[in-house]
Protein backbone atom coordinates (compact mmCIF):
# COMPACT_ATOMS: atom_id res chain seq x y z
CA UNK A 1 0.00 0.00 0.00
CA UNK A 2 2.80 2.81 -0.65
CA UNK A 3 2.19 6.02 -1.70
CA UNK A 4 3.92 5.33 -5.39
CA UNK A 5 1.56 2.58 -6.21
CA UNK A 6 -0.96 5.31 -5.38
CA UNK A 7 0.59 8.04 -7.37
CA UNK A 8 1.26 5.54 -10.40
CA UNK A 9 -2.41 4.57 -10.12
CA UNK A 10 -3.69 8.28 -10.51
CA UNK A 11 -1.15 8.60 -13.24
CA UNK A 12 -2.81 5.65 -15.41
CA UNK A 13 -5.98 6.53 -14.86
CA UNK A 14 -6.49 10.29 -14.89
CA UNK A 15 -6.85 11.66 -18.62
CA UNK A 16 -4.97 14.34 -18.05
CA UNK A 17 -1.81 12.21 -17.44
CA UNK A 18 -0.20 14.40 -14.42
CA UNK A 19 3.71 14.08 -13.67
CA UNK A 20 4.78 12.49 -10.05
CA UNK A 21 5.35 16.08 -8.42
CA UNK A 22 1.96 17.27 -10.13
CA UNK A 23 0.05 14.61 -8.16
CA UNK A 24 1.96 14.75 -4.74
CA UNK A 25 1.51 18.92 -4.51
CA UNK A 26 -1.97 19.36 -6.20
CA UNK A 27 -4.18 16.56 -6.27
CA UNK A 28 -6.70 17.06 -3.21
CA UNK A 29 -7.68 13.54 -3.27
CA UNK A 30 -4.11 11.73 -2.97
CA UNK A 31 -3.63 14.36 0.23
CA UNK A 32 -7.26 12.92 1.34
CA UNK A 33 -6.30 9.31 1.11
CA UNK A 34 -2.70 10.02 2.90
CA UNK A 35 -4.41 11.44 5.62
CA UNK A 36 -7.05 9.05 6.19
CA UNK A 37 -4.60 6.51 6.27
CA UNK A 38 -2.87 8.10 9.31
CA UNK A 39 -6.39 8.68 10.75
CA UNK A 40 -7.26 5.20 10.73
CA UNK A 41 -3.94 4.16 12.36
CA UNK A 42 -4.44 6.56 15.22
CA UNK A 43 -8.47 5.61 15.04
CA UNK A 44 -7.34 1.79 15.37
CA UNK A 45 -5.00 2.71 18.32
CA UNK A 46 -7.71 4.15 20.48
CA UNK A 47 -7.33 7.72 19.68
CA UNK A 48 -10.62 8.48 18.58
CA UNK A 49 -10.93 11.74 19.81
CA UNK A 50 -7.84 12.83 17.40
CA UNK A 51 -8.23 11.19 14.57
CA UNK A 52 -11.33 12.64 14.48
CA UNK A 53 -10.20 16.13 14.85
CA UNK A 54 -7.38 15.43 12.30
CA UNK A 55 -9.51 13.82 10.01
CA UNK A 56 -11.90 17.52 10.05
CA UNK A 57 -8.99 19.73 9.73
CA UNK A 58 -7.96 17.12 6.46
CA UNK A 59 -11.53 18.49 4.98
CA UNK A 60 -11.06 21.65 5.70
CA UNK A 61 -8.15 21.58 3.55
CA UNK A 62 -9.24 18.91 1.00
CA UNK A 63 -13.09 19.24 0.87
CA UNK A 64 -13.17 15.56 2.03
CA UNK A 65 -14.47 13.88 4.03
CA UNK A 66 -13.63 10.66 5.29
CA UNK A 67 -14.97 8.97 8.53
CA UNK A 68 -11.35 7.52 10.51
CA UNK A 69 -13.36 4.33 11.17
CA UNK A 70 -13.80 4.12 6.81
CA UNK A 71 -11.51 1.04 5.77
CA UNK A 72 -10.20 1.96 2.30
CA UNK A 73 -8.11 -0.54 0.03
CA UNK A 74 -5.12 0.23 -2.60
CA UNK A 75 -5.06 2.98 -5.13
CA UNK A 76 -7.91 4.67 -4.46
CA UNK A 77 -8.18 7.61 -6.67
CA UNK A 78 -10.98 10.27 -5.83
CA UNK A 79 -10.92 12.77 -8.77
CA UNK A 80 -11.31 16.19 -7.87
CA UNK A 81 -12.33 15.09 -4.34
CA UNK A 82 -14.83 18.42 -3.30
CA UNK A 83 -18.00 17.09 -1.56
CA UNK A 84 -16.95 13.50 -1.35
CA UNK A 85 -18.20 12.03 2.20
CA UNK A 86 -17.20 8.36 3.35
CA UNK A 87 -19.17 7.18 6.20
CA UNK A 88 -17.91 5.48 9.07
CA UNK A 89 -18.69 2.08 8.04
CA UNK A 90 -18.11 2.31 4.46
CA UNK A 91 -15.51 -0.17 2.71
CA UNK A 92 -14.01 0.55 -0.60
CA UNK A 93 -11.90 -2.06 -2.41
CA UNK A 94 -8.63 -1.88 -4.36
CA UNK A 95 -8.11 0.62 -7.74
CA UNK A 96 -11.76 2.12 -7.08
CA UNK A 97 -12.13 5.65 -8.51
CA UNK A 98 -14.83 7.64 -6.90
CA UNK A 99 -15.46 11.54 -8.57
CA UNK A 100 -16.70 14.69 -6.91
CA UNK A 101 -19.36 14.67 -4.66
CA UNK A 102 -20.12 11.57 -4.25
CA UNK A 103 -21.75 10.09 -1.31
CA UNK A 104 -21.37 6.76 0.62
CA UNK A 105 -24.07 7.30 3.50
CA UNK A 106 -25.46 5.60 5.99
CA UNK A 107 -29.06 4.08 6.98
CA UNK A 108 -29.63 3.25 9.88
CA UNK A 109 -31.44 3.95 13.53
CA UNK A 110 -30.09 5.61 16.25
CA UNK A 111 -30.63 2.14 18.23
CA UNK A 112 -28.50 0.73 15.36
CA UNK A 113 -25.29 1.52 17.17
CA UNK A 114 -22.33 -0.50 16.25
CA UNK A 115 -23.66 -2.32 12.87
CA UNK A 116 -22.49 -1.72 9.75
CA UNK A 117 -24.77 1.22 8.19
CA UNK A 118 -22.85 2.22 4.97
CA UNK A 119 -22.06 1.03 1.48
CA UNK A 120 -19.30 -2.08 0.37
CA UNK A 121 -17.68 -0.37 -3.27
CA UNK A 122 -15.65 -3.56 -4.85
CA UNK A 123 -12.45 -4.00 -6.44
CA UNK A 124 -12.30 -1.87 -9.91
CA UNK A 125 -15.74 0.04 -9.13
CA UNK A 126 -16.35 3.56 -10.70
CA UNK A 127 -18.74 6.11 -9.20
CA UNK A 128 -19.45 8.57 -10.69
CA UNK A 129 -19.26 12.25 -10.12
CA UNK A 130 -22.48 13.45 -7.39
CA UNK A 131 -24.02 9.56 -7.03
CA UNK A 132 -25.41 8.92 -3.96
CA UNK A 133 -24.90 5.29 -2.26
CA UNK A 134 -26.84 4.74 0.94
CA UNK A 135 -27.17 1.79 2.77
CA UNK A 136 -25.29 -1.09 3.77
CA UNK A 137 -25.77 -2.43 -0.18
CA UNK A 138 -22.45 -3.67 -1.96
CA UNK A 139 -21.28 -2.05 -5.28
CA UNK A 140 -19.78 -5.47 -7.50
CA UNK A 141 -16.65 -5.83 -8.93
CA UNK A 142 -15.70 -3.74 -12.15
CA UNK A 143 -19.41 -2.20 -11.61
CA UNK A 144 -19.98 1.93 -12.61
CA UNK A 145 -22.63 4.00 -11.14
CA UNK A 146 -22.80 6.87 -13.57
CA UNK A 147 -23.60 10.67 -12.31
CA UNK A 148 -26.00 11.74 -10.14
CA UNK A 149 -27.58 8.29 -10.22
CA UNK A 150 -29.20 6.90 -6.15
CA UNK A 151 -28.40 4.10 -5.43
CA UNK A 152 -30.03 1.98 -2.57
CA UNK A 153 -29.77 -1.63 -3.65
CA UNK A 154 -27.05 -4.11 -4.82
CA UNK A 155 -25.27 -3.29 -8.50
CA UNK A 156 -23.88 -6.99 -9.77
CA UNK A 157 -20.37 -6.88 -11.16
CA UNK A 158 -19.88 -5.63 -13.88
CA UNK A 159 -22.76 -3.73 -14.53
CA UNK A 160 -23.46 -0.20 -15.14
CA UNK A 161 -26.31 1.35 -12.96
CA UNK A 162 -27.60 4.98 -13.33
CA UNK A 163 -30.94 6.79 -12.40
CA UNK A 164 -32.91 7.88 -9.23
CA UNK A 165 -33.33 5.19 -7.92
CA UNK A 166 -30.45 3.45 -10.24
CA UNK A 167 -31.13 0.68 -12.12
CA UNK A 168 -28.92 -1.44 -14.01
CA UNK A 169 -28.97 -0.48 -17.99
CA UNK A 170 -25.79 -2.78 -19.08
CA UNK A 171 -22.21 -3.71 -18.27
CA UNK A 172 -18.86 -3.65 -19.98
CA UNK A 173 -15.73 -3.73 -18.48
CA UNK A 174 -14.56 -0.16 -20.19
CA UNK A 175 -14.02 2.11 -17.71
CA UNK A 176 -15.53 5.28 -19.00
CA UNK A 177 -15.03 8.63 -17.01
CA UNK A 178 -17.95 9.34 -14.29
CA UNK A 179 -19.28 5.91 -14.82
CA UNK A 180 -21.86 6.66 -17.92
CA UNK A 181 -22.79 3.83 -19.98
CA UNK A 182 -22.22 2.91 -22.95
CA UNK A 183 -23.56 4.29 -26.50
CA UNK A 184 -25.03 1.43 -26.91
CA UNK A 185 -26.30 1.20 -23.48
CA UNK A 186 -27.97 4.91 -23.78
CA UNK A 187 -29.79 3.90 -27.68
CA UNK A 188 -31.44 0.80 -25.96
CA UNK A 189 -32.65 3.30 -22.93
CA UNK A 190 -34.12 5.87 -25.75
CA UNK A 191 -35.63 2.93 -27.76
CA UNK A 192 -37.31 1.99 -24.82
CA UNK A 193 -38.70 4.90 -23.68
CA UNK A 194 -39.89 5.86 -28.03
CA UNK A 195 -41.77 2.49 -27.48
CA UNK A 196 -43.67 3.60 -24.55
CA UNK A 197 -44.43 6.78 -25.77
CA UNK A 198 -45.69 5.06 -29.31
CA UNK A 199 -47.86 2.44 -27.40
CA UNK A 200 -49.39 5.00 -25.02
CA UNK A 201 -50.14 7.53 -28.02
CA UNK A 202 -51.81 3.65 -29.76
CA UNK A 203 -53.74 3.40 -26.71
CA UNK A 204 -55.62 6.91 -26.18
CA UNK A 205 -56.13 6.43 -29.76
CA UNK A 206 -57.90 3.30 -29.39
CA UNK A 207 -59.77 4.49 -26.75
CA UNK A 208 -60.81 7.49 -28.22
CA UNK A 209 -58.37 9.41 -25.45
CA UNK A 210 -57.92 13.40 -26.57
CA UNK A 211 -54.52 14.59 -26.53
CA UNK A 212 -54.29 16.88 -23.18
CA UNK A 213 -53.45 20.35 -23.86
CA UNK A 214 -50.59 20.67 -22.18
CA UNK A 215 -50.31 24.69 -22.43
CA UNK A 216 -51.85 25.67 -19.27
CA UNK A 217 -53.17 29.45 -18.81
CA UNK A 218 -51.17 31.31 -16.24
CA UNK A 219 -52.96 32.98 -14.23
CA UNK A 220 -52.95 37.13 -14.64
CA UNK A 221 -50.86 38.42 -11.89
CA UNK A 222 -53.41 40.47 -9.34
CA UNK A 223 -53.27 44.67 -9.65
CA UNK A 224 -51.47 46.12 -6.58
CA UNK A 225 -53.58 49.01 -5.33
CA UNK A 226 -51.40 51.90 -4.17
CA UNK A 227 -51.04 53.30 -0.95
CA UNK A 228 -54.32 54.72 0.64
CA UNK A 229 -54.72 58.24 1.26
CA UNK A 230 -55.13 59.46 5.11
Amino acid sequence: MGIKDDIKAIQARDPAAPGFLEVCLAYNGFHAVLIHRMNHWLWGKGARTLARVLANIGRIFTGVEIHPEAKIGKRLFIDHGIGVVIGQTAVIGDDVTIYHGVTLGGVGRADQQGQKRHPTILDRAMIGAGAQILGDITVGHHAKVGSNSVVTNDIPDGATALGIPARVVGGDDTARGYGMPSRAEMEQITFTIDCIVREMGNIKRELNIAEEDCAEEKPKPKKRSGPKAL
